[in-house]
Protein backbone atom coordinates (compact mmCIF):
# COMPACT_ATOMS: atom_id res chain seq x y z
CA UNK A 1 0.00 0.00 0.00
CA UNK A 2 1.29 3.44 -0.86
CA UNK A 3 1.96 6.18 1.65
CA UNK A 4 0.20 9.48 1.05
CA UNK A 5 1.17 12.83 2.58
CA UNK A 6 -1.51 15.23 3.71
CA UNK A 7 -1.18 18.86 4.80
CA UNK A 8 -3.41 20.30 7.54
CA UNK A 9 -4.75 23.88 7.58
CA UNK A 10 -2.12 24.84 10.17
CA UNK A 11 0.68 23.74 7.80
CA UNK A 12 1.65 20.54 9.59
CA UNK A 13 2.10 17.40 7.50
CA UNK A 14 1.26 13.75 8.23
CA UNK A 15 1.41 10.46 6.34
CA UNK A 16 -1.28 7.83 5.88
CA UNK A 17 -1.05 4.30 4.43
CA UNK A 18 -4.00 3.94 2.05
CA UNK A 19 -5.02 1.66 -0.74
CA UNK A 20 -4.85 3.18 -4.21
CA UNK A 21 -8.60 2.65 -4.58
CA UNK A 22 -9.43 4.56 -1.35
CA UNK A 23 -10.74 8.11 -1.61
CA UNK A 24 -8.50 10.95 -0.45
CA UNK A 25 -9.03 12.15 3.11
CA UNK A 26 -10.90 15.42 3.57
CA UNK A 27 -10.32 15.80 7.34
CA UNK A 28 -7.42 14.83 9.61
CA UNK A 29 -8.29 11.69 11.60
CA UNK A 30 -6.48 13.11 14.69
CA UNK A 31 -7.48 16.78 14.78
CA UNK A 32 -10.47 16.99 12.43
CA UNK A 33 -8.87 19.86 10.48
CA UNK A 34 -9.48 20.02 6.72
CA UNK A 35 -6.58 18.48 4.77
CA UNK A 36 -5.25 18.38 1.22
CA UNK A 37 -3.29 15.52 -0.30
CA UNK A 38 0.17 16.64 -1.33
CA UNK A 39 1.81 15.57 -4.57
CA UNK A 40 5.03 13.76 -3.77
CA UNK A 41 7.99 12.81 -5.90
CA UNK A 42 7.24 9.11 -5.54
CA UNK A 43 8.85 6.30 -3.67
CA UNK A 44 11.79 5.58 -5.88
CA UNK A 45 13.43 2.22 -6.27
CA UNK A 46 15.90 0.96 -3.69
CA UNK A 47 18.34 -1.71 -4.85
CA UNK A 48 19.88 -3.74 -2.07
CA UNK A 49 22.61 -6.30 -2.33
CA UNK A 50 25.79 -6.63 -4.32
CA UNK A 51 24.27 -5.82 -7.71
CA UNK A 52 24.09 -7.56 -11.06
CA UNK A 53 27.01 -8.85 -13.06
CA UNK A 54 27.53 -10.26 -16.55
CA UNK A 55 28.15 -13.65 -15.01
CA UNK A 56 24.67 -13.71 -13.45
CA UNK A 57 23.08 -14.60 -16.78
CA UNK A 58 23.86 -17.20 -19.42
CA UNK A 59 25.67 -15.65 -22.37
CA UNK A 60 23.83 -16.97 -25.44
CA UNK A 61 26.23 -15.46 -27.97
CA UNK A 62 29.40 -17.12 -26.65
CA UNK A 63 30.78 -20.10 -28.59
CA UNK A 64 31.18 -23.32 -26.62
CA UNK A 65 34.67 -23.94 -25.35
CA UNK A 66 36.46 -26.99 -26.73
CA UNK A 67 40.00 -28.16 -27.16
CA UNK A 68 40.98 -29.91 -30.41
CA UNK A 69 42.41 -33.39 -30.21
CA UNK A 70 46.10 -33.69 -30.97
CA UNK A 71 46.73 -32.58 -34.56
CA UNK A 72 43.04 -32.25 -35.56
CA UNK A 73 40.70 -29.31 -35.95
CA UNK A 74 38.15 -28.46 -33.32
CA UNK A 75 34.95 -30.45 -33.85
CA UNK A 76 32.81 -27.66 -32.43
CA UNK A 77 34.05 -24.86 -34.70
CA UNK A 78 31.44 -22.45 -35.94
CA UNK A 79 30.16 -23.36 -39.40
CA UNK A 80 27.39 -21.75 -41.40
CA UNK A 81 24.23 -23.84 -41.35
CA UNK A 82 23.00 -24.42 -44.93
Amino acid sequence: MPTYEYKREDGSVFEVFQSMSDDALTNCPETGQPVKRMISGGGGVVYKGTGFYNTDYKNKSAAPACEPASGSACACSTESAN
